[in-house]
This record gives C-alpha cells, structure tokens and sequence, in this order.
C-alpha cells in the first residue's frame, strides 16, 4: 500500500482524486495485472455495471422514479453492515451508509467519498483523512470527524460481533478529531489493509447518536446512515423497503451521477425458494434477484431476463483442513486429496462459464492474486501414489485404510451459496476413485461459529469475500479465524502477518504471493472454484452496478417507464 498525500480540498458534490500520491513503478504493472484479471474473471463490460444492464445509450438517458422489487435468497438477519457478514444482509446495508473511500472494481485503485483525500504514515500506523464538508446523516448530523471517531470506536468495541470489522481494525489505538474536517486514525502495529477497508460498508458511517444503541436495536435497522437511501420499513425473513433520500449529493467519486439516487425505493423480499425467484422475474412481479442457480441461468436468458456476474475477490470457495484432526493434519493426505480434484469437471459439471476453477486460494479478481493453477492440476495418477507411499492400502470397497483405520474424513458446509451441496457432491465421488472417504455435514449458520470454534470438523468448505489480500490472513493466520488450526510458529504466519505490515506495494505483493504458496504446497488450503455473484435483471432494469466486492449498488439504478 503506498504512501498517499495531499493538500486538504474543498468538497464538492464530485469530490477530486487526491492531488499527489507517492507511486512506485510497480503500481502501474499492478493496476494492469489488476485490469486484466478483473475482465477474464467477468467483470463489468460498462464499467462496473452489470453487463447488459447498461442499456442508456438504446433508450434513451436514465429516468427518475419507480421502486424497484429485488429478490433476496436468504434472509439478512441483520441490517447492520457493521455486524453483518453475509452478502444478503450487507447488499441491503451498502444502500444505506457511506464510506470514508470507495474503491475502484475495475483497477483495485482506492478513490475519494466522504473522505476527499487522505495521508498515511510511512509505516502505515496513521491515517489522516480529510473530510468533504457538505454531508449529511439523515437526521441532519454533519458527517464530521467526530462521526467517523464514534464509528471506528464503537466497531472496535464491538469485538468479534463485527464479523468483519474486527479483522479491519486489528492493533486499533484510536481515532483522533483534529478538527471537524480532519479525522487520524491511529494504529498500534502497521495496518497495510485498513486504506482498503474504508471503502467497505462493514465501516460505513452512522450518525454519531446511532453509534450508542444496543446491538439489537441496529440490526433491527434502527440505525441512522447518510447513503442514499434510508430504512422505512423491515419484516424480518420477509421484506426491507428503502426509498430515496431527498438532498442527497455526496456519492462516491466513480458513481455514474451526480444528487439524488433514481429510485423512488427498493422493496427487497426475501423469496428462499429458487425456482419461485426465477418464476417471479419472469412474469413480472420481481425486477431483479441475486444467488441465481446455474440451472436457472439459460432459462432466465432464454425468457429475455439478463443474467449478469462477476467473481467475488477474496477467498476461493476451499476445502480448509483442520490440522488437529488426523486426516487434516497429515500432509500427504492433504496433498493427494488436491490433486483428486478435477476442478474443471466440477465447472463443466455443476456450474457454468459464469464461474472458474481455482486456480490460488484468492480467486482473479482479487488485488494479490498469484496464479498458482499448475499447482492445483488434475493428477490422480499422483494422488494414488502418495497415498501407496504413505502406507495407505484400497480396502474391499475401495477406500483405504492404514493400521486399520479408514481413509474418512468428514466436510462442514453452508448453504448461503445453493450449489455448494452439488459441487461437493461431485468432489466425494472424485476422491473416491484415489479410495478416500469424503462425508458431507450440513450445519446451519447459527451453528457454524461454535463448530469453528471447538474445531469438529476435519474439513471445512470455505469462502470469504473481501478485495484486499490481508483476507488470507483472516482465514488462514493464526492471529485471524485460523480455520485450519495452526500453530502460532507455523512458518505461513511469516508472510501474511509480514505483509498486513508492509506499506510498500512490491513488496507486499510477493508476501502474498509467498503465502500463497505455502498453502497450496503443503495442503493448507485445497480450492477449488471462484465464487461468483450472479444477479438476473428484467430489460428494464439499469445500471446495477457490482462494486469492488461484488455486492450491489443501486445509486445508478434506473428502470424504464412503461
């Protein structure tokens, strides 16, 4: 991350690109790299608007009013971004609250938003943020320095129950009100991630009096923002109804517009059933939904709907061992099992072009992906011949067994993404032609933390959205989630917790790059697809826009008058 300075500006309803920013000539090889993973991973073809969704220049400019009805699959149980981890509940939450920065889903480039420009010490300690003077919370609050101090306070109070948050703001110290413009943010350690965490909603703004409610209360969406929409009604496991907020005019530096969002509102229904989703796109009584099933993808094109997607960044959806467990913490095994995986079957098998094999733990589109495929191929051959080597003979049935104990070992999963049942469907039926075991555990949401925490899993399917590659230490590090249990010496903690220290692009660049490797060369980490945000859009729907996360931005969003 380098070093950015420049001289206060006045705030303008388009705040201007910080005036001077240190650049190492490796940035601009880095943006390029960036550019083209972001467009072989499916990136936007306008933009960051979804494709085929910016359809301006055939009918005419865009139009304000209409309400647009969005189709969630889960429920969001939580409104509040700085608690919530899920996408259902944060795609709601991103319409609500802004951010100090923005960042760009095009090149990773961090720009300007409430902040309008920002300095950061050499060894990435201290962040000084410059405000733009005219925004508001909905209540009328100035969105000051004393703001963004309450919230960075009261997310550091909240612990563990920021999911994300509390990974954002390791080593905090505080965050000191220079004047009401001007806000520093003070570390403890050197925190190369936290520029890149500023432009995620997990630390957009409330008003400083909605930073003393209780948990509850701001999950329950009670919680005052200043983002273009506001909350006016919320039935949990049902609906969420956002309208427009009159006045606004301080988005982001790379929003397509300028004032007040389009929409009058969003009416959000929580349709769990897939099928009922796509059916209600396709006789009109829903604009658009996300989590679209692969199966549904043709059929939605073929009924004239656009079906739009783009890969998430951060952690490929992964087979993580649990190295406590004899099967997770027997490297050979962990290696054979890798190499069983035929990742491009399970594309071809269960998903669509819209999605990828691994081909690293990051997926493509995240800034710090390496691409490590050769060491994901194919090779059953090899797969075999590890285990022969490890003393593990193939049994009557065909699975292994070695000093009378079968080669069995048990996956842990979700269902926030549908597919994950198919996909590892097929992965058992793959690593039992090398004569393994695979047996799948379905567990619930609300269950899954305390499965982490006690470590009953020998597997665990995991993924993790976030543009910034410090998420490899939030679920591999032994100072993050450690969901593969290491030991505080293992030597993959020198790289991802030297490089959430390193304020020099180059060179945190090749400490990702270093981890990377070693966990994929000793099995720590077992990929095996990109996760991608696949959303469907009636015709008439406009410019919704993936942000560098791959949620949703419906500031640009318009719909076409009958």
């Amino acid at each position: 991350m380098p070093s950015t300075t420049s001289p206060q500006q006045a705030a303008s309803p388009r705040p201007a690109a910080p005036a001077r920013r240190t650049t190492s000539p490796h940035r601009a090889a880095f943006a390029a790299a960036t550019v083209s993973a972001l467009l072989l991973a499916g990136c936007a073809s306008s933009g960051n608007a979804a494709p085929g969704t910016d359809g301006a220049a055939a009918t005419g400019e865009p139009q304000s009013g209409g309400t647009l009805r969005f189709g969630l699959g889960y429920d969001p149980t939580c409104l509040d971004p700085q608690q919530a981890g899920g996408n259902d509940s944060l795609n709601v939450g991103r319409q609500l609250v802004d951010s100090l920065t923005d960042q760009d889903p095009e090149t990773g480039e961090i720009v300007p938003w409430i902040a309008t420009s920002w300095e950061v010490s050499p060894d990435a300690t201290t962040f000084t943020f410059t405000l733009r003077d005219d925004a508001t919370f909905a209540d009328g609050t100035p969105v000051d320095a004393a703001a963004v101090q309450a919230n960075l306070d009261g997310i550091a109070e909240l612990g563990a129950q920021s999911t994300l948050g509390s990974s954002y703001l390791d080593g905090y110290v505080q965050t000191v009100v220079v004047d009401p413009q001007t806000a520093r943010v003070e570390f403890s350690q050197p925190s190369a991630q936290f520029l890149q965490a500023t432009s995620t909603m997990t630390l957009g703004l409330f008003s400083v009096a909605s930073t003393t409610l209780s948990v509850e209360d701001r999950c329950a969406g009670e919680f005052v923002g200043s983002g273009p929409f506001t909350l006016t009604d919320w039935q949990p496991a049902r609906s969420a109804s956002l309208e427009r907020r009159e006045g606004y005019a301080w988005p982001s530096s790379i929003a397509g517009h300028e004032g007040e969002a389009y929409l009058d509102g969003i009416e959000y229904s929580v349709v769990s059933e897939p099928s009922v989703r796509t059916g209600s796109l396709q006789s009109g009584q829903l604009d658009a939904f996300m989590n679209v099933l692969p199966t549904d993808e043709e059929p939605l094109k073929a009924s004239g709907q656009t079906v739009s997607a783009r890969t998430n960044p951060g952690i490929s959806f992964s087979l993580v061992p649990n190295t406590d467990r004899p099967v997770g913490g027997d490297e050979e095994v962990r290696l054979a099992i890798s190499a069983a995986i035929n990742r491009q079957e399970v594309v071809d098998t269960v998903l669509t072009p819209s999605y990828k094999p691994a081909t690293s733990p990051l997926s493509s589109s995240n800034p710090g992906y390496t691409d490590l495929g050769d060491l994901l191929a194919f090779d059953l051959d090899a797969a075999t011949e590890r285990l022969d080597a490890e003393g593990w003979e193939p049994g009557d049935d065909g699975i292994r067994t070695k000093d009378g104990q079968r080669l069995q070992a048990d996956v842990v999963y979700l269902t926030n993404f549908a597919a994950s049942e198919q996909i590892l469907q097929l992965v058992q039926q793959q690593l039992v032609k090398a004569g393994i075991d695979l047996q799948l555990r379905q567990v619930t949401m609300a269950e899954y933390p305390e499965v982490q925490k006690v470590g009953d899993y020998d597997f665990s399917w995991n993924s993790l959205t976030r543009a910034d590659g410090d998420v490899l230490r939030t679920i591999y590090g032994s100072s993050g989630r450690n969901v593969a249990r290491l030991a505080e010496d293992d030597p993959v903690n020198t790289p991802l917790d030297a490089q959430a220290a390193e304020g020099d692009d180059a060179a945190r660049l090749a400490l990702l790059a270093d981890a990377q490797t070693q966990l994929l060369e000793r099995g720590l980490s077992i990929p095996v697809m990109e996760f991608t945000t696949v959303i469907a859009t009636a015709p008439t729907v406009h410019d919704l826009k993936f942000e560098a996360s791959s949620r949703l931005s419906f500031y640009d969003t318009w719909i076409e008058a009958p």
